[in-house]
């Protein structure tokens, strides 16, 4: 046998070991380009995922910027207490103690006056004259007048007096007017309070003004001549009542 002659298992063994060499190599080549390949994957994927990142950061920068800030309001307290103590505190300010005096005084007399003057059907009136009724009131029949010699519906009394005679007020008023009239001269009228009102004609000498104050029993003048309607019926005191505007028969007031 020639020495350089292997036995056939010999060289079929070496031709075994040989693939096997050749396969691990295979083996080894293709597990370190998988590997490779997945090793680039990764770091692709990596690389994105950062620059995912980045951008994200980016963006929520932006609209943090943008949109989402909320500045502080001004704090308006702090500057409103500095003007508040900058301007004078009038509301503190003290009313001396004969300030609000008078201001009682006046409070109470113009309550006392409204009640004074507050008159009702239950109410009564003085009697404003010296004489007697010449003629009465009536307003559902005429009644004849002697001066004109005709019969007339009359809103009023006519009570008889002296000239010079003082007229005093029957009632508590207020002056709301005061007039000449050709029917029953120098004429004052009084407000009563509660729609009445009192109306005194065939005066003189008038010693108050509108928009006094008249307690019952006070002086609202003297009376006069009779007018030329009431010359037959000699010196009287015109004597009317009124509610709401509307005469009224004073007999039903009369104490």
């Amino acid at each position: 046998m020639n020495k350089d002659e292997r036995p056939s298992f010999l060289r079929g063994k070496g031709a075994a070991v040989g693939i096997v060499i050749c396969f691990v190599a295979v083996i080894a080549m293709v597990g370190a380009y998988t590997f490779n390949n997945y090793q680039d994957r990764m770091d692709e994927q990596v690389a994105k995922a950062e620059e995912q990142a980045e951008k994200l950061t980016e963006d929520n920068s932006e609209e943090t910027t943008a949109d989402d800030i909320v500045l502080p309001e001004e704090d308006n307290s702090a500057e409103d207490m500095t003007e508040a103590e900058d301007q004078p505190d009038v509301q503190t300010e003290e009313i001396p103690a004969d300030t609000e005096e008078s201001v009682d005084d006046t409070g109470a007399a113009g309550t006392a006056t409204e009640a004074e003057v507050w008159f009702s059907e239950d109410s009564t009136l003085a009697w404003p004259a010296s004489g007697a009724v010449l003629i009465g009131y009536s307003m559902d029949h005429t009644v004849f007048f002697s001066t004109l010699e005709q019969y007339k519906y009359n809103p009023a009394l006519i009570i008889g007096g002296e000239v010079g005679e003082t007229i005093a007020a029957s009632a508590a008023g207020i002056v709301t007017n005061i007039e000449d009239t050709a029917q029953t001269g120098t004429t004052v009228t009084l407000d009563m309070g509660n729609g009445y009102s009192a109306v005194y004609g065939q005066l003189t000498d008038v010693p108050v003004s509108i928009g006094d104050y008249i307690a019952s029993g006070e002086i609202i003048g003297t009376l006069n001549e009779p007018t030329k309607y009431y010359s037959v019926e000699g010196p009287n005191l015109y004597f009317e009542i009124l509610k709401d505007g509307e005469p009224v028969d004073p007999m039903n007031f009369m104490e």
